[in-house]
């Protein structure tokens, strides 16, 4: 898949001038509805699917099928952020009305740590051939783990890597306001606005780490794992304000997504002897995804009308 460089910087502005719009969609201290939350959801799902069939009548049917199956993959491994993400605002205790802009910040930081962590698994994957098997192993591993804890509470606050993050940023206890750094004793430090928002870009990646091996599962094309995460990513935002107060109900969605991950791990360990279309990742993306829903709305319509 040969992409001209300047494809490349097209694809970047479409990026930036897309995270401008849904800055100044929300703007001031307001809450976001779930209304609103609802309709810019499906724009920026629609925006995702725009750019499937730009990727058809640019390269063909196969290759947009690769952008799609990455392309739903990560949006259904992001439903998973959503939880992390309510539990971190919510340990900082950030106000609902500063949520979005938070959300903003940490949506911007995640798109660059997955670009640099996309570009390093492109050059393993171009120049040692074993790290697909180290993928692939790792997916199984990590889907089966999901499994397991699928119960478990979460505290993503606990994690090693946020709690570097919250000792090597100097902080103060409590807001400032809307600002994000304040200066103190001849020293700058952060408010837990922005110690917020660093921590929702890290665990972003920390708890997502297995969506760019998944994807790199479907198709080996940067362009195609770049734009698929990018694309899914810019709707993380409004997926937050939709599902935050609901996530709770979709109680099979992890097992499901536990499912996922393993199917696509073994996809990586045998893709030197099967070739296993695109069309079959997707439908058993889509067919997996929609089993977790349907049986977690049942389960939850069950124990209301119970």
């Amino acid at each position: 898949m040969d992409v001209p460089l300047w494809a490349w910087g097209a694809v970047l502005a479409l990026i930036v001038a897309a995270l401008v719009v849904d800055l100044f969609a929300h703007r001031g201290d307001s809450d976001v509805t779930a209304r609103e939350a609802g309709a810019w959801s499906a724009v920026w799902f629609g925006l995702g699917l725009a750019f499937c069939v730009v990727v058809w009548l640019a390269y063909g049917a196969a290759h947009a099928g690769e952008y799609l199956a990455g392309f739903l993959l990560e949006k259904s491994l992001s439903v998973d952020n959503v939880v992390v993400f309510a539990l971190v605002l919510a340990s900082l205790a950030i106000p609902r009305g500063e949520q979005h802009r938070i959300l903003w910040f940490g949506v911007v930081g995640a798109l660059v740590l997955r670009a640099v962590f996309i570009a390093g698994g492109a050059a393993l994957l171009d120049r040692f051939h074993v790290v697909l098997y180290v993928f692939g192993v790792f997916l199984v591993v990590t889907g089966i783990l999901v499994y397991r804890r699928r119960t478990e509470p979460q505290d993503p606050l606990e994690s090693p890597v946020l709690r570097w993050v919250r000792r090597v940023i100097p902080s103060v206890p409590e807001l400032r306001g809307r600002r994000l750094l304040v200066r103190e004793r001849g020293a700058w430090r952060a408010t837990p606005l922005l110690l917020a928002a660093v921590a929702v870009a890290v665990a972003d990646v920390v708890f997502a780490v297995d969506s760019i091996p998944a994807v790199f599962a479907v198709t080996r094309e940067p362009f195609l794992v770049l734009t698929s995460n990018a694309f899914a990513v810019l709707g993380l935002r409004s997926l937050y304000f939709l599902l935050a107060d609901l996530v709770d109900r979709f109680e099979h969605l992890r097992a499901a997504l536990a499912v996922v991950l393993v199917l696509v791990g073994a996809k990586m360990l045998v893709a030197d002897t099967v070739e296993i279309p695109v069309v079959a990742s997707l439908a058993v993306v889509v067919a997996a995804l929609g089993i977790g829903v349907v049986t977690s709305l049942r389960g939850s319509a069950r124990r209301g009308a119970g």
